[in-house]
């Protein structure tokens, strides 16, 4: 599954030696004779829970001294902002355990985990989508990782609101034009008009980011 982060951004960053990432299968670490990685629940209820033992060695292996930052990847978590993966960025090594079925033993968690973290308020088959969600966001913020240092800067979120809409060439297309004030080259007109449509746009679709947490409606 995480072959997709050979691609674009993160595999450039990856082949260019400003980042590294190993995948690692917790089941080559099950000391059961079938390498089996979960039991039912005790106390009963649906569904699995993967077992304390191959995470607890898995991580022991990869980390052995306690020198990254382990990230239990958990709908209980945290929820993953902009500003969070920015702070992700400036630890040096990051692990990110991703469960599956009803999660995982709470006591390796305990004995293991420094942080749990959330992408949403919904449930994914495993951990390994927000794993992957967690990685692309904060490598973004890695010094060296953009074509210009400037690139995140006015991306949605950069300054807690969405981004201004964007245009390119041609100036007309199919009967829509680019507003005249991106065309006039007056730097500041521009700014002021990218600053309106980004908090007029974060009002309208997420009042919750606005200072003052209303919408179109206040």
């Amino acid at each position: 599954m995480f072959d997709c982060l050979n691609e674009s951004i993160v595999g450039r960053a990856i082949k260019n030696g400003i980042i590294d990432f190993q995948a690692a299968d917790i089941r080559e670490y099950s000391k059961d004779k079938h390498q089996k990685c979960d039991d039912t629940p005790y106390g009963g209820g649906a569904g699995m829970v993967m077992t304390a033992q191959p995470i607890y060695d898995c991580i022991k292996a990869i980390d052995p001294d306690r020198e990254y930052l382990r990230i239990y990847m958990s709908p209980k978590g945290e929820r993953l902002t902009d500003g969070m993966c920015r702070e992700l960025a400036t630890h040096d090594k990051l692990l990110l355990l991703c469960g599956h079925y009803e999660g995982v033993d709470q006591r390796v968690l305990d004995l293991c985990i420094d942080r749990e973290i959330s992408i949403g308020d919904y449930v994914l088959s495993g951990g390994e989508l927000a794993a992957m969600t967690v990685i692309d966001g904060t490598v973004r913020f890695v010094d060296g990782v953009l074509g210009s240092c400037e690139s995140h800067e006015d991306e949605s979120f950069s300054d807690g609101m969405l981004e201004y809409p964007q245009y390119t060439r041609p100036p007309e297309f199919m009967g829509l034009r680019v507003p005249e004030v991106l065309l006039n080259g007056n730097h500041k007109a521009i700014a002021k008009f990218r600053k309106e449509q980004s908090e007029a746009i974060t009002r309208s679709r997420r009042p919750d980011l606005m200072p003052d947490g209303k919408g179109d409606d206040r």
